[in-house]
This record gives C-alpha cells, sequence and structure tokens, in this order.
C-alpha cells in the first residue's frame, strides 16, 4: 500500500472515531435532574425554592455595600485571605449565598457575591436588600 492511501485510510478513521465518541453520551446524562426539560425552564434555585421574588434570579439575593468608604473583598472568608477588588460604599452587589466564616466585630457570616468576580465580603458590611440570602 502507497503512503498516501495508508495516511488517507489513518485520517478517515480518526475522523469516524472522533464523530462516533463525540456524539457518545452515556444513558440518562443528557436528561439532567428535570428529566430532559431545559434548565431554563426550571424553576428556582439548585433546590428548587423560588423564594417568591418574581421575575429574579431566585438564586441571587441583592445587598448594598454599607461601609464607610468601602470594603475589600475577598478570595475566601476570611479577612486574612488575597484581596479580589474593592467596592465602594453603596454600591449594590448580587449574593449568591452565606457561610460563617472570619469574625468580623460580632458578625461571623460572610457573602459570596457575583459580580463579575466571585469574591467574598463580610455581612457586617453588606446591607439586605430584600430577603437574607440562602446558605451555601
Amino acid at each position: 500500500m502507497s503512503l498516501r492511501s495508508v495516511l488517507f485510510h489513518g485520517l478517515a478513521l480518526a475522523a469516524v472515531t472522533g464523530v462516533l465518541l463525540g456524539g457518545a453520551v452515556p444513558a440518562g446524562a443528557a436528561d439532567g435532574p428535570t428529566g430532559g426539560a431545559p434548565a431554563a425552564q426550571q424553576e428556582g434555585g439548585p433546590d428548587g425554592h423560588a423564594g417568591g421574588r418574581g421575575d429574579r434570579d431566585p438564586r441571587r439575593y441583592e445587598g448594598v455595600v454599607t461601609a464607610k468608604g468601602g470594603i475589600w473583598l475577598h478570595d475566601r472568608p476570611d479577612r486574612g485571605t488575597r484581596r479580589v477588588r474593592f467596592a465602594e460604599q453603596g454600591e449594590h452587589v448580587s449574593i449568591y449565598c452565606k457561610v460563617n466564616g472570619d469574625r468580623v466585630g460580632d458578625n461571623p457570616l460572610w457573602y459570596l457575591l457575583t459580580d463579575g468576580t466571585w469574591a467574598w465580603a463580610s455581612a457586617r458590611y453588606i446591607g439586605n436588600v430584600g430577603p437574607a440570602p440562602r446558605w451555601c
């Protein structure tokens, strides 16, 4: 067999294998937790609770920075961790959830913010706008 024909057969076999393996999905894996319903049609957050906030994204909560002069946002819920960005006083932020972390003043709660950069802020300096965030 000529080198050209060996290369052609090798490329053809690789292409067919790629097509066959690329379309392979384990049974039920494409269905997701809703039995095939698209994710955009699901109601509520990961636990299925909408939280009664109308057309807003049910997995997000709102807050406003209350710290005079603003606050540094961190990569973990701890003041000793890397600073990610700075949020100005009065800035509205999107909160994903809350956890217990490094105590700031008398408040151990930290909020995970989702404003373009996932970062943590002490709840002591974030005022809730609406309901309190869910636990992470």
